[in-house]
């Protein structure tokens, strides 16, 4: 009891004090309510965001398409006379050269049909040298008057058709031989050849397929523009002024490789509204091939001024593309755009913003219409805004 007692006597000082202090802030509340003031909460801050001044500068326009390679020379290789295959002297996807033997057409009976004319050729001839020297002695005796002309007219009408089969007989060899030829199949191109579609062995004719041969050192890109494109750069094209076009492979990034526009098609399909084109490549290392599927990128023929922004200033609200512009009290407007293509990682922009405003490039999701922003302004390109969202804005 008694050191409860002490307890209580040591802690009444405390009591009192906490007391006092709960009647304070009491008589503090009622203050406030009777006058009908709360105490109003912190206005947040300005969200931090990157912005870039929008350019303007001149930019040769580029369009995308897909498109096929080509090979600018297809030779389907047909036999040109009859015969059993007797060879093969290539191998299946191999460079050969014009010239180059690829099948051989058993030879034997033509070498036989070709001796054979030889030698009619050659008889033909003799008869008609001696036709020739008699109508010269019947010439002698008719000037003499010792034979009659009855027999002069029958020297020269035999030496005539004498000579007349000399010539049918050798155009008969020349055939010969040109059929000997051509049981050598040879290349008519320098490219790559495909596989043997016929064996050794196998009886062949005029019909049949062999093989074929695709040119290798330039190439076709095809690819179908639109009207836009064709109103564009269709009249370039026909006066020889260079488009420059590109292209890239599946597996490639980019479009490394150059070539030029070199040909449009005289009429636009009506049913789809294109308008077939042609470029032509420099493929020396052979890196494009016939059949691949190609990334065709059209340049202009002449640059022109163009309004463009970052990439990464675009957001996309449902169908449509906007940007947040910051104005001069420091606040974000919502701006519909549209847009172009991407040339030299920045985007074109046909309508929406002018050069010189100050865009948002990086903290879109932070901004909302009509509200304070606290812009950092970095350069209008691809690189600044993502360091500096590294660095200071973490998105």
């Amino acid at each position: 009891m008694r050191n409860l007692t002490q307890l209580s006597s040591a802690a009444k000082p405390l009591i009192a004090s906490l007391a006092a202090v709960g009647l304070i802030g009491l008589s503090l509340a009622g203050c406030d309510n009777a006058t009908g003031k709360t105490a109003a909460p912190a206005a947040p801050g300005a969200p931090p965001v990157s912005a870039a001044i929008v350019l303007e500068k001149p930019i040769a326009e580029t369009q995308e398409f897909s498109g096929r390679l080509e090979a600018i020379e297809r030779v389907e290789i047909r036999p040109r006379v009859s015969g059993f295959i007797t060879a093969v002297n290539f191998k299946p996807g191999s460079e050969v050269k014009k010239g180059d033997v690829l099948f051989v057409v058993d030879p034997r009976p033509y070498q036989a049909e070709a001796t054979r004319a030889q030698a009619a050729a050659a008889s033909a001839r003799a008869k008609a040298d001696l036709a020739k020297r008699e109508l010269a002695r019947a010439e002698s005796l008719m000037a003499d008057k010792a034979i009659a002309r009855r027999e002069f007219d029958e020297a020269a009408a035999s030496q005539k058709e004498l000579e007349a089969n000399a010539g049918a007989a050798q155009a008969q060899y020349e055939a010969a031989r040109l059929n000997l030829a051509y049981t050598r199949i040879v290349s008519p191109i320098d490219g790559r050849v495909s596989k043997a579609e016929i064996t050794i062995g196998n009886l062949v004719d005029a019909t049949a397929v062999l093989t074929s041969v695709v040119s290798l050192e330039r190439i076709y890109a095809s690819f179908d523009g639109d009207e836009d494109t064709y109103l564009r750069v269709g009249a370039k094209a026909r006066d020889g002024a260079p488009v420059a076009v590109r292209v890239g492979l599946a597996n490639e990034e980019g479009f490394p490789h150059e070539g030029k526009l070199e040909f449009v098609d005289n009429q636009l399909d009506t049913r789809t509204g294109s308008v077939r084109m042609r470029a032509a490549f420099d493929n020396k290392d052979g890196a494009l091939v016939p059949g691949l599927f190609a990334r065709v990128q059209l340049g202009a023929a002449d640059s022109r001024k163009a309004v463009v922004i970052n990439e990464r200033a675009v957001g996309t609200d449902q169908s449509r593309k906007f940007v947040f512009v910051v104005g001069a009290d420091g606040k974000a407007e919502y701006r519909p755009v549209i847009l172009g293509p991407v040339v030299d990682g920045l985007r074109v922009v046909r309508s929406g913003v002018k050069p010189g405003e100050k865009i948002v490039v990086n903290g879109l999701q932070r901004v909302r219409p009509g509200a304070p922003v606290a812009p950092q302004i970095v350069p209008m390109d691809s690189a600044a805004p993502v360091a500096l969202a590294a660095a200071n804005v973490k998105e």
